[in-house]
């Protein structure tokens, strides 16, 4: 531990890691709070593969036409892809639900293999390939921390301006069309948010394990909180504590740090839920009777 504080007061890198590593938490725990309880994990996880393509497309058009598209970064195609796989998943599911599933798996398949397609075309793409499919958040650019910046201030503000609306779609959608709401234009709002902040979550832990860290913390969340706005605030503050324990932990073996934190994420999980059935088993502790709706 001792190390990796030293690290961080000394090396630009880790102090741009715990950079990254706190803005990043702060849009999971919004958006992952409303993907939990709007049961859209899969959504977010379709998303996510489609990311690939759109980095992919973004590496091979700089390769191909470097004085032209010297500054496409690969996070900017991880946007727009994942903003237009919103879109398609979006329409899909309000206007023919029950194919709602095969266009996903459709998206899902499509976008990696477009990806590794053209990361193959691309001089480098086996080390590109893997950072992209895992993460590595200890080689975050520092323009790379200002674009997740205000990303994160894009998706955290959307979710305070429209907090009631989306919190309607995501508990009850027939009541809310019933009060007038727009309900299919707060649901793309929605994947939009949650395609801004999977861009957030791939640079940092890959494709991969993206899902895993926009819902593992929000989980262990919801065993202590039971309003809504309660369960993003406490899942972003324990998305940053997992962040700071996995670079901690990973730094002096050189572990990767995505992968310490999703492990240290699901352990932590299932340490929770242990300790609340033990401590409703002892005696003298009422079992805990049906949850409240969160709010």
């Amino acid at each position: 531990m001792g190390e990796f504080l030293d690290a961080v007061l000394t090396f630009p890198l880790m102090q741009r890691a715990v950079a990254t590593a706190i803005l990043a938490s702060v849009a999971c725990g919004v958006v992952g709070t409303f993907v939990v309880v709007r049961r859209i994990t899969y959504v977010a996880g379709g998303i996510a593969h489609c990311v690939l393509g759109g980095m992919g497309a973004a590496v091979f058009l700089r390769a191909s036409y470097p004085q032209q598209l010297g500054w496409l970064e690969p996070i900017y195609g991880a946007v727009a892809s994942a903003l237009v796989a919103a879109a398609i998943i979006g329409a899909v599911s309000l206007r023919f639900r029950q194919r709602e599933d095969t266009v996903i798996s459709a998206l899902w398949a499509v976008g990696m293999a477009l990806g590794v397609m053209l990361l193959y075309l691309t001089p480098g793409y086996q080390q590109d390939l893997m950072g992209y499919l895992f993460g590595s958040i200890s080689i975050v650019a520092a323009k790379d921390i200002w674009l997740i910046a205000a990303l994160d201030v894009v998706v955290v503000g959307v979710s305070v301006v429209f907090y009631r609306q989306l919190q309607a779609v995501c508990f009850d959608e027939e009541f809310a069309r019933t009060r007038g709401l727009r309900v299919d234009f707060y649901y793309m709002l929605l994947l939009c948010l949650t395609a801004l902040t999977v861009v957030l979550l791939v640079t940092v832990v890959g494709i991969v394990m993206v899902i895993a860290l926009l819902t593992l913390p929000v989980a262990v969340a919801g065993q202590y909180a039971r309003r809504l706005w309660k369960i993003m605030l406490l899942s972003a503050g324990i998305s940053a504590a997992l962040w700071i324990a996995g670079l901690a932990v990973s730094y002096t073996p050189r572990l990767p740090a995505g992968a310490t934190t999703i492990i240290l994420a699901g352990a932590t999980y299932i340490l929770v839920l242990a300790a609340g059935r033990l401590l409703r088993r002892r005696p003298g502790i009422a079992r805990a009777g049906p949850r409240r709706t969160p709010r």
